[in-house]
């Protein structure tokens, strides 16, 4: 399947960023799907509140449509994965400074919430790659 990316009006293949949305958008599902399905059995093992687990595996479920929605396109948007990026740059800020808050995660909790922020900034790098390569 090629993706086209509208640059200044002018559609270019991209099959990479295609790629790179829809996988964003299996792993966030997944990670929604997790936190919000068994946020409850997290609270001990990872430090992580309950009520956290299930706004933030809310959120995911949502952005994940979305991202699916964004990537399926045949021509995909610019400004629409400009906001991708910013907001998955968003979510690794605000994980980062999740752990320097109030919560008090275990150290399972903590190399949780590192690995998810690490894979969001690969899948942010890997996005605003794919919009500079085209």
């Amino acid at each position: 399947m090629t993706t086209s990316v509208a640059v200044r009006n002018n559609p270019l293949e991209s099959r990479t960023l295609g790629l790179v949305l829809r996988l964003d958008a299996v792993a966030s599902g997944a990670l929604g799907v997790l936190l919000a399905g068994i946020g409850s059995a997290l609270e001990g093992p990872l430090g992580l509140p309950r009520e956290l687990s299930l706004a933030a595996g809310a959120f995911l479920i949502v952005w994940a449509l979305a991202l699916l929605a964004i990537g399926r396109r045949t021509a995909i948007n610019r400004t629409a994965v400009l906001v991708v990026v910013a907001v998955n740059a968003a979510w690794v800020i605000a994980s980062v400074a999740l752990l320097l808050g109030a919560f008090e995660f275990t150290g399972l909790g903590i190399a949780f919430v590192l690995a998810q922020a690490v894979a969001v900034a690969a899948f942010a790098g890997l996005q605003a790659k794919s919009l500079t390569s085209v």
